[in-house]
Formats: C-alpha cells, sequence, structure tokens
C-alpha cells in the first residue's frame, strides 16, 4: 500500500519514543522508505541505533556531524509526508511558534509535504491552554492530528494524553495515500458531531457532555470509504486526522442549522451524530448576570430541529442518519424519530448501556432502517461502531441504485 512513499519520521523527547520502532517496523513493512529525525532529547528514550536497524537508513540528530552536514532543505523536498510522532507539548509549542533550534525543526520548517502530527504528553499538559492553542494554529496551517488515546500514563495518571498505536498511525497514513477508494468512492458526506453551546450570558451557557468523539470516527470512516466528508463540529478539543475531511466549527445550534442547510443540498451521505441543544435561552443577557435571589427562572425557546428541516428537503439520491439517545422507551422514541423526521436509518444508543453514551470510548447500538430493518451490536469501540454503521450506508445505497 505504501510502496515507494518516503516518510519522514520525527522523533521527539517522549517517554512514548519506544513506540516509534514499532511504527518504523510498520511502515518499511508496508514498502515505505523512512527516514528518521530525532531531537538530542529523543535520543534519551531510544537508540538512533535501533531505528536505523529497522529503518536501513542512518538516523540524523544534529545538523552536522563533525565534516558532514544535514542538508535538512533537500530532507524536507524528498519526503511525501512528514510525521511527527510522539510529538511532545514542547516541539507543538516551537512547531506553532516557527522556532528552529534542532534538526527536525529545521526540517519541519523546510518541509512542502503534508505533515501528519500524533502527540503525545500527560493529560495535564494535553489540556493546558497553551497546548490547545498550538493545535489550532498547527491545525489552520493544514495540519493533520491524529486523535490522542487514554488510559495510563508515565506521571502515574490516567487520561488523555497517549500517543496512538502504532498500527492507528499507520491506518492514517495508508488512508493519507489511499483516498478515492472505498465502498463510498466519490461520494459527499456531511457529518454533524460534539455539543452545542447556547450563551446565557456572556460567561455561561446550556450545553451537554458530548465530546464528538462517535461523530468524528464516521466521518473518518466515511473519508476512509472515499467521502469527501463536511464535518459540522461543535465545541471541543477533538479533531479527525484523515485529510479528506473539512471541519466547519460552529457553537451554537443556529450555527450548526445554518451550516448544514448550505452544505445539505451538494450531500450524497448525511449522518447527523452531534448532540444538540432542544432549547436556548430566549433572551441571552449582555451582561453577566450576578447572584441576587435565592432561586432564578430562566425563560427558554426552541432551537432549529435540524434534521426535521433536512429531512423535509430531502431528495431521491441523498441518504439520510441520525442518532437517539435515549434513557427509557428506547426503542418507541427512536422508531418514532425515524419515521417523523423522515430518515433513512437511526442510531439508537442508551445511557443505562454501561460504555455507552457521552465521552466513552465504546458505544452500544442498535440501527433502524425505513425498509423495516433492526441490527443490534455489542459494546463496541466508537471507530468499530462507525465501521458497522457506515458499511450499512453503503449496502442500503448500493441497494437503493445509488452507490
Amino acid at each position: 500500500m505504501l510502496q515507494g512513499k518516503k516518510i519522514l519520521l520525527g522523533i521527539t523527547g517522549s517517554i512514548a519514543a519506544y513506540k516509534a520502532a514499532f511504527l518504523v517496523r510498520l511502515l518499511v513493512k508496508e514498502g515505505a522508505e523512512v527516514q528518521v529525525v530525532m531531537t538530542p532529547s529523543a535520543v534519551s528514550f531510544i537508540t538512533p541505533l535501533t531505528l536505523a536497524t529497522l529503518s536501513g537508513r542512518p538516523v540524523l540528530t544534529e545538523l552536522s556531524d563533525k565534516d558532514q552536514w544535514s542538508n535538512h532543505v533537500m530532507l524536507g523536498r524528498w519526503a511525501d509526508l512528514m510525521i511527527v510522532a510522539p510529538a511532545s507539548a514542547n516541539t507543538l509549542a516551537k512547531m506553532a511558534a516557527g522556532i528552529c533550534d534542532n534538526l527536525l525543526l529545521a526540517v519541519y520548517l523546510s518541509a512542502n509535504c503534508p505533515v501528519m502530527i500524533a502527540p503525545a504528553m500527560d493529560s495535564d499538559m494535553w489540556a493546558h491552554p497553551a497546548t490547545r492553542q498550538n493545535i489550532v494554529a498547527l491545525t489552520e496551517r493544514g495540519h493533520v492530528f491524529l486523535p490522542v488515546g487514554t488510559g495510563p500514563l508515565a506521571s502515574g495518571l490516567t487520561g488523555e494524553g497517549r500517543l496512538p498505536e502504532p498500527e492507528e498511525i499507520l491506518a492514517a497514513v495508508v488512508e493519507r495515500f489511499g483516498a478515492g477508494v472505498g465502498l463510498l468512492a466519490g461520494k459527499r458526506a456531511l457529518v454533524t458531531a460534539g455539543p452545542t453551546y447556547e450563551p446565557l450570558d456572556p460567561v455561561r451557557f446550556i450545553g451537554n457532555h458530548s465530546s464528538g468523539k462517535m461523530g468524528i470516527a464516521l466521518a473518518e470512516e466515511l473519508a476512509a470509504q472515499g467521502c469527501t466528508v463536511d464535518l459540522v463540529l461543535g465545541p471541543g478539543c477533538l479533531v479527525p486526522a484523515h485529510q479528506a475531511i473539512a471541519i466547519h466549527r460552529v457553537t451554537t445550534a443556529e450555527e450548526m442549522y445554518q451550516r448544514c442547510l448550505a452544505l445539505f443540498p451538494d450531500t450524497d451521505v448525511v449522518l447527523m451524530a452531534a448532540a444538540v441543544a432542544d432549547y436556548r435561552p430566549s433572551v441571552p443577557s449582555e451582561k453577566k448576570i450576578k447572584k441576587k435571589e435565592d432561586s432564578f427562572t430562566l425563560s427558554l425557546e426552541r432551537t432549529p430541529d435540524i434534521l426535521r428541516e433536512l429531512g423535509s428537503r430531502k431528495q431521491p439520491g441523498q441518504f439520510l442518519g441520525g442518532f437517539a439517545l435515549e434513557t427509557d422507551q428506547e426503542e418507541v422514541h427512536a422508531r418514532q424519530k425515524l419515521v417523523e423526521k423522515h430518515l433513512d436509518m437511526i442510531v439508537l444508543n442508551s445511557l443505562n448501556d454501561p460504555g455507552a453514551g457521552f465521552r466513552e470510548d465504546t458505544n452500544k447500538v442498535t440501527i433502524f432502517t425505513a425498509a423495516g430493518g433492526r441490527v443490534a451490536f455489542p459494546l463496541k469501540s466508537k471507530k468499530a461502531v462507525a465501521r458497522d454503521i457506515v458499511g450499512l450506508v453503503a449496502e442500503a445505497m448500493g441497494d437503493n441504485g445509488v452507490n
């Protein structure tokens, strides 16, 4: 799959650097030419000899070595893709600021190829506003961030910040070079993900606990199956990795509504996974509401029903799928939503199922179709659930002669 592709692998000073050995091995096995560039601090975590042996090329760590100069400009022009994995908080900050104090950063600033970044750091560093700001800056520069993992960290804490597994990084690289093939090749998809925030005043808002993980997984799977994807993404820190995904950031239900209406006419597949607020404050305060009385009455009004509106506008050949997160009478409510909103599919998940719902990395769903189908799946990772959903979408579109 990667035969003949030239990949620069930048490794920074992180305990997760040991995983780079496995990544190099996987990339070489797929046929890629891999040139490893390390920061000076990275050699404390994994030896250049190990990586040179696996890549079959000398590992570069310094701008000059005795009487030889590492030509960072030509390295940057040589590559088809640059991957920084692991990318420490320090290196992210330097990349965002354009600082060039080691060979890896010199190569980065000289690179004409796409850049893929796999961060690795402690959860507090990952969540710090400075790191979030740097990620936004690099994303706006067109770089692709791979989602961090959640689990035990080197600090002894448990949380977000783990380097994606080498197999996950490889899959993202293969997707990068394999765009345009798959079950839905050539189709255009619209996905919504995350929460909406409805302002109460300049400080507070009405929102929910959605992380956007399910919607982002759907966007990535659709892209992997050949779709060009528009992802309308509510507030949050997660971003997709695939290059075929265009991100449209929104905050409120009204903003999501307007963006979806604009994108919908040119779309073949629509999967609405966002947790949109049903109500918003009728008159948000222009100033912070001060604490005065023991009780406070808030007047709310309905937000636009995006799914219903798209259902009423759906044209032959368009596929529209929605989600139903329920706490009681789950199947009754899901089937009712399927009919009332003119959907082709609805994905039901329940907060009563352990491991399903907001912020989880797993989900347990039952899918109902307008044709009368009902498919129940066991608890799986959200990535696996996304594959199940997209597979059923492709099957339904094929049966309708659309694919």
